[in-house]
């Protein structure tokens, strides 16, 4: 089997740290599967570099003082690992096998980094790379840098490209959490957790994955989580499923809009779940909700409308910090999900500059992690469909 294996900081935060690191790569390797290791910097030393840097520092600068605690790091596990008869070898930017190479922009040159990864793929039979995580070099040869969570990504991409059959996250936490054990008692390990649940998570604070790196997880490559004390690349922590890929969706039905008006709602602890409720209540299924100062507004299916209108008009009547309910008919929603989505700055703009300069009102747009939806009128619903494939 071929396995990335990538320690975080914390995992590599001491000399026994790093011993434990090294006892687990060396055992996978006895037992005859093919390694490559992604380091990060030991414990908090990026950050401690980046808050010594007081002084106006360029760029290059910069990647080339933050880059020593990755390169410390796989120097330290390759002589841990050499002691252990294990034939390892560091790669860092300007090492004559690095890997990875970004473009003019800073972004990966996938071309470059899949023929590099090809020669380096052809090495793993013999020796154990240790590659400095987070790093890249430029066309010029420079060093440059991921940005936040690049171990992640650089891990993940390796990965990919080297056609692995596993990424393993080796981290300070048992897998993924059904909470925060520091805040909730009883907290547990999650055996198995979906890519759309996990970037979500993480693009709301869970500290497990960069959600830019899971960009590169597919079906054929298998991602798990495991806490640094475990030591066993090959088995427990959490499994990471499926993949997540850029989809763009159409409701096939029209949907209606149900506003709620009611000047105290923003003053109301628990009245979206309140009303919600009366809809739940009813069997009708909510396709969207958005609450403003205001207000609140659902999307149902246009065939319960009537019935989900006659439900609101209840909830109205009975509250007083309530005081109507208006519906909108022929309403359709177009949804972008997943990809590079919210790590591209400006995406809301480039789907909203060209549906105004076609002329078509948004009627709302909702907002998530991981995806954005555009409520439109159902007559533009083929054009604004167009619009969004054209921009994606």
């Amino acid at each position: 089997m071929r396995v990335v294996a990538k320690f975080g900081g914390t995992s590599l935060g001491s000399g026994d740290r790093i011993e434990r690191a090294a006892d687990s790569v060396a055992d996978a390797v006895a037992a005859g599967h093919d390694i490559a290791v992604v380091a990060s910097a030991m414990g908090s030393q990026t950050d401690e570099l980046l808050d010594e840097i007081s002084f106006d520092a360029s760029d290059e600068d910069r990647a080339e003082i933050v880059s020593m605690g990755e390169r410390t790091s796989v120097r330290m596990l390759k002589a841990a690992l050499t002691s252990r008869g294990v034939d390892a070898t560091f790669l860092e930017p300007g090492s004559e096998d690095w890997p990875v190479v970004t473009n003019e922009r800073g972004e990966i040159d996938a071309e470059e980094t899949q023929r590099r990864v090809d020669r380096l793929a052809e090495t793993l039979d013999d020796t154990v790379p240790v590659i400095t995580g987070f790093l890249a070099e430029d066309p010029a040869g420079n060093v440059t840098t991921l940005g936040r969570g690049g171990s992640d990504t650089t891990a993940m991409m390796l990965g990919k490209y080297l056609e692995a059959d596993e990424v393993v996250i080796v981290t300070d936490v048992e897998g993924v959490m059904t909470g925060d054990p520091r805040v909730v008692e009883g907290a547990r390990n999650v055996g198995s957790i979906t890519v759309d649940e996990l970037r979500n998570l993480s693009f709301r604070g869970a500290e497990v994955i960069a959600p830019s790196a899971l960009v590169y997880k597919d079906e054929s490559l298998g991602v798990r989580v495991v806490h640094y004390q475990h030591g066993d690349l090959l088995s427990g922590g959490t499994s990471v499923e499926g993949s997540f890929e850029h989809l763009i969706d159409m409701e096939e039905a029209p949907l209606s809009c149900l506003t709620i008006a009611g000047r105290a709602i923003r003053n109301r602890p628990g009245i979206l779940a309140e009303v919600s409720e009366t809809l739940s209540d009813a069997g009708i299924n909510i396709d969207a909700v958005a609450s403003g100062m205001d207000s609140l507004t659902y999307y149902v299916e246009t065939s319960v409308a009537e019935e989900a209108e006659a439900t609101l008009h209840d909830a109205v009547v009975e509250d007083e910090s309530l005081s109507s309910v208006t519906v909108e008919d022929e309403i359709a929603v177009i949804r972008v999900t997943g990809g590079e989505l919210p790590n591209q700055p400006g995406v809301i703009r480039s789907l909203v500059d060209p549906l105004a300069e076609a002329g078509i009102n948004i009627h709302d747009l909702i907002t998530s992690a991981t995806s954005v939806a555009i409520f439109v009128a159902w007559a533009d619903r083929e054009e604004t469909l167009d619009i969004v494939h054209e921009q994606f």
